[in-house]
């Protein structure tokens, strides 16, 4: 369980997710963990957040440092350009700005937070679910192609 808690921080995905195995393949795994992730409760939603950290701020963990590398090599005009957005962002919505970051550039990172930033909260919170559940996959089939340490 300890490594699907690296995938999502939310201790009933992990939990939920788990439970369904053993997975007959990948595919099986990969739809166990988006319908768990479609029931979960916006509280719980709230904790898979905790995991992780804004885009742009330093990464507090490994699977975040891979995934906004080119972020990490910005100018520190788009850094604090994000910086601010991230801001607006946390006070319109009231949750971190997420966002499948893996293969994206700063500058397309902060296009899409400045897009994002006109949706509605309902609108949002469900383009926020999307990614989340894009983010899991691509940990989760990560974790299954690298070897065990």
């Amino acid at each position: 369980m300890h490594l699907l808690f690296e995938v999502c921080t939310s201790p009933i995905w992990a939990r939920r997710v788990l439970a369904g195995s053993p997975f007959p393949d990948v595919d099986a795994l990969l739809d166990r963990a988006d319908r768990v992730l479609a029931e979960l409760p916006d509280a719980e939603i709230d904790a898979a957040l905790d995991g992780h950290p804004r885009i742009g701020a330093r990464p507090d963990n490994p699977s975040s440092a891979r995934e906004q590398a080119a972020v990490a090599t910005a100018g520190d005009d788009i850094r604090a350009e994000l910086a601010t957005r991230n801001a607006e962002y946390e006070d319109r919505f009231g949750y971190v700005y997420l966002v499948c970051a893996s293969g994206r550039s700063a500058e397309e990172l902060l296009a899409i937070l400045t897009e994002r930033l006109q949706n509605d909260p309902d609108t949002e919170r469900r383009v926020m679910r999307s990614e989340l559940g894009k983010i899991n996959r691509l940990r989760l089939q990560r974790l299954l192609s690298e070897p065990a340490e």
